[in-house]
């Protein structure tokens, strides 16, 4: 189980489902729990039709894509858990605030060990610094009664990021880090900012793991 926590517009939603679709391209068996439970801009239960047809299981809340804005998480949620050879992976809400949901499911998570990786974006306010974003990773953890076990550098600037964006953010992933005490997994990057300038690539220690723009804006066409 992998839970996805950070802050707000750091890219967890669109990571959760690269991480989905890639376990489930593997065979494995797949769910994704949206619990954004209220009704954010961009939300996994957005890319439910499109993840089916790709393998993945999408479980919202009840009250997902509506117009209320009511904390009620489905029993299919706690029932996902406990589905054996499951690969279940959790998009939580943004910050604090947005994870008190996965608090109440404190005492079904305590003997799951979950993996929560928590998403930096050095790009987005209130966490451009490593200082920034270990004061919110605390914040999260106090909120949820979870600790998170690992980082993943999700630094972007959306349609903008380019090759050396990711780049520039490398000293602030390992920083972060460090002040978090947590192992980084891997800094992320577009398929589409991998250009002739990527050529550092093969010549550094750093870990990177390229992944596809799924999370678009309303007036894009979702995708395929």
């Amino acid at each position: 189980m992998y839970i996805i926590c950070g802050h707000y517009g750091s890219g967890k939603t669109n990571l959760t489902i690269n991480l989905a679709l890639e376990a489930a391209s593997q065979g494995k068996s797949v769910t994704v729990l949206d619990m954004d439970i209220v009704n954010p801009y961009f939300r996994t239960s957005d890319y439910n039709h499109f993840m089916a047809q790709h393998g993945v299981h999408t479980i919202e809340p009840v009250f997902a894509n509506t117009t209320l804005d009511t904390p009620s998480l489905p029993p299919q949620m706690y029932a996902a858990f406990d589905k054996p050879g499951e690969e279940v992976f959790v998009d939580v809400g943004g910050d604090d605030v947005g994870i008190k949901a996965l608090g109440s499911m404190r005492k079904q998570l305590a003997d799951k060990k979950p993996e929560m990786i928590y998403v930096i974006n050095q790009y987005r306010v209130l966490s451009q610094t490593a200082e920034e974003s270990a004061v919110l990773l605390r914040e999260i953890e106090n909120s949820c009664g979870l600790k998170a076990t690992a980082i993943i550098n999700n630094s972007h600037l959306g349609v903008e990021t380019t090759a050396q964006t990711v780049l520039d953010s490398f000293a602030f992933a390992e920083e972060t880090a460090k002040r978090c005490g947590l192992p980084l997994l891997y800094s992320t990057i577009p398929d589409f900012a991998i250009g002739s300038d990527f050529k550092y690539k093969e010549n550094m220690n750093y870990k990177i793991k390229i992944i596809k723009r799924y999370v678009l804006f309303p007036w894009e066409k979702e995708p395929s």
